[in-house]
């Protein structure tokens, strides 16, 4: 397996001799998505596995592999830039197609297949793909995180500012009320 900071894999062998091949690498510093970058903490690490299917006259491969590492999200409490592990498995079903100059995806009988149209495979949108579907909706900090004060915004985790009491709204204060006189 060849280690690589390029994200592709060069199927020239494939295509011409049949069998399989795999590689690996890593992403440093963020996953780039069409309109925004996923931060990471660490290197990313990626390997995939494609294999020459039989048939189509060889030009049909499959595509199986795996991202791992730490997307930095912020906490849904405290906002804190937070290093959350994200792990993804992902397969494909690719066709060669000469002449393409980028990936392409097509419906055939129910089934999605990504035509490419030269031998050496750009593995960075099904990577960023991968990757950012699993991303989770949100994160912690850490399972008790305090969040920030409702009055001044400071992080309860770093800072005690003194505001212990939450400003109610008129339903809150009214609930608050009732529940006092339901005591009594």
């Amino acid at each position: 397996m060849n280690e690589m900071h390029i994200q592709s894999i060069n199927l020239s062998r494939l295509m011409r001799e049949g069998g399989s091949t795999d590689a690996r690498g890593e992403i440093l510093d963020y996953i780039s998505l069409e309109k925004e970058h996923i931060p990471l903490e660490g290197p990313t690490q990626w390997k995939v596995a494609v294999t020459r299917l039989e048939g189509e006259g060889g030009q049909e491969f499959w595509l199986s592999g795996e991202i791992a590492g730490y997307a930095i999200l912020e906490c849904r409490r405290c906002l804190t830039p937070t290093p959350t592990p994200v792990r993804a498995h992902f397969q494909y079903m690719l066709r060669y197609q000469p002449g393409l100059a980028e990936l392409q995806a097509i419906e055939e009988d129910e089934e999605e297949i990504l035509l490419f149209g030269h031998p050496d495979l750009d593995l960075g949108p099904l990577l960023s793909e991968a990757f950012a579907l699993e991303l989770p909706f949100t994160t912690l900090c850490k399972a008790d995180c305090k969040g920030l004060c409702p009055v001044c915004g400071a992080n309860l985790n770093e800072v005690d500012c003194g505001h212990h009491e939450k400003p109610q709204t008129r339903l809150g204060a009214a609930l608050s009320k009732l529940m006092g006189d339901l005591k009594d």
